[in-house]
């Protein structure tokens, strides 16, 4: 018997009923998922941050005539805050303190600008005069540059007549845009600078009234701790900045206008002023105000060495100002990466112009305090840091 099971045949696999278990390398073959999921919320959400940047940038563009003013209000209203809190130490309303204020600031730049802008006014009616007698000081300082210039307007000259040779004379009647567009520039000045001092006479008045609001938005207090810290610092900090640039270069002008009494530049104090002003825009003012002086310089005297003192004055002034008496008043608190600054200044100054050139220090100051406030953004601070 056990001969006859051991010559019995088993029965076949049906192969239809038993599935083979999985070889490892089939495991290894099957599909898997294109790409994880974290990586595609993560693409989104870049693509969703680019979005809001390209449309935060295009507003502020096209929406001008509206956020400048807004922009402009908010940061003096940051700056004149600790005089309406003193004068509140003193039981005087804020309404009746930002009108104080507010009437001085009005009243010391009207004064300014009639004594010194009536320079002004002359010099810019007599610039054709001016300029043509800047051509010839530096012709006749500068003979190669005379003998150049001479030889390229015979070749202009010639290559004009041979084109009236070959055209028929023709009468065309132009008009002159320019002070049509003058004018609308100047009316939307007034008209935005009117809005701004409204609205700043408005933002002081209010008191701390934005700031409560904004702390009972915040719906746990450790936010609203925070958005009190922040807004804090962030008026202390812009405050603290625009006195002490404004102290600096008031203290610059008045040492430029002295310099030049003395070497005999006519309208010394305009000059100045007009120095003083500049320096508040970094980079860019200081090297109009060496390109100014330089002018000066050739239309008041005769000799090259002698043109060369008022730019020499201001950049020697200059360069103590930038390397000594800054970095002490303003401390370590304000070492923002020069690279960042001047590209903050580039994007602002496109973005708004000269008002976007004069804010493009606070909104980074700004900036970085946020962002030292924020765990999330600390890689941020860390690129805007020296």
């Amino acid at each position: 018997m056990d001969a006859a099971l051991r010559t019995q045949p088993f029965p076949a696999k049906d192969d239809s009923t038993v599935a083979a278990p999985p070889r490892a390398d089939a495991l290894n073959s099957e599909p898997l998922l294109a790409e994880p999921i974290g990586a595609t919320v993560a693409k989104a959400t870049r693509a969703q941050i680019a979005i809001l940047v390209l449309g935060t940038i295009a507003f502020l563009y096209l929406a001008r005539p509206v956020v400048l003013p807004i922009f402009l209000a908010s940061v003096a209203a940051m700056t004149l805050k600790p005089l309406i809190r003193w004068l509140s130490y003193c039981h005087i309303p804020p309404a009746l303190s930002a009108a104080v204020v507010l009437g001085l600031l009005v009243s010391a730049s009207g004064i300014g600008f009639l004594q010194l802008g009536r320079p002004a006014l002359t010099w810019i009616n007599e610039a054709p005069q001016h300029m043509a007698e800047l051509r010839q000081r530096v012709q006749k300082m500068f003979p190669r540059i005379a003998r150049f210039s001479r030889a390229a307007a015979a070749m202009d000259n010639l290559g004009a007549k041979e084109e009236d040779q070959k055209k028929a004379p023709t009468v065309e009647l132009k008009t002159s845009r320019i002070p049509t567009t003058l004018i609308n520039q100047t009316g939307m000045a007034m008209a935005g600078a009117g809005e701004t001092l409204v609205l700043l006479y408005m933002l002081l008045a209010s008191g701390d009234l934005f700031l409560h609001k904004l702390v009972r938005v915040m719906p746990t207090l450790r936010e609203k701790k925070r958005a009190v810290e922040i807004s804090h610092e962030i008026q202390q900090n812009i405050s603290h900045y625009l006195f002490s640039v404004s102290l600096i270069n008031l203290g610059l002008g008045i040492v430029v206008s002295a310099g030049l009494y003395f070497l005999g530049v006519p309208n010394a104090a305009m000059w100045g002023l007009l120095v003083a002003l500049l320096n508040f825009v970094p980079y860019f003012g200081p090297g109009a105000g060496i390109i100014l002086l330089a002018v000066v310089g050739l239309l008041t005297f005769d000799s090259l060495w002698q043109a060369a003192l008022p730019t020499a004055w201001y950049s020697l002034t200059h360069a103590l100002e930038s390397n000594l008496v800054t970095p002490v008043l303003l401390g370590r608190r304000f070492t923002l990466n020069p690279v960042v600054i001047f590209v903050s200044l580039i994007f602002w100054t496109w973005l708004w112009g000269v008002p976007g050139a004069l804010l493009s220090v606070p909104v980074l100051v700004s900036i970085k305090v946020i962002c030292d406030r924020v765990p999330a953004m600390s890689p941020l601070s860390e690129l805007l840091s020296r």
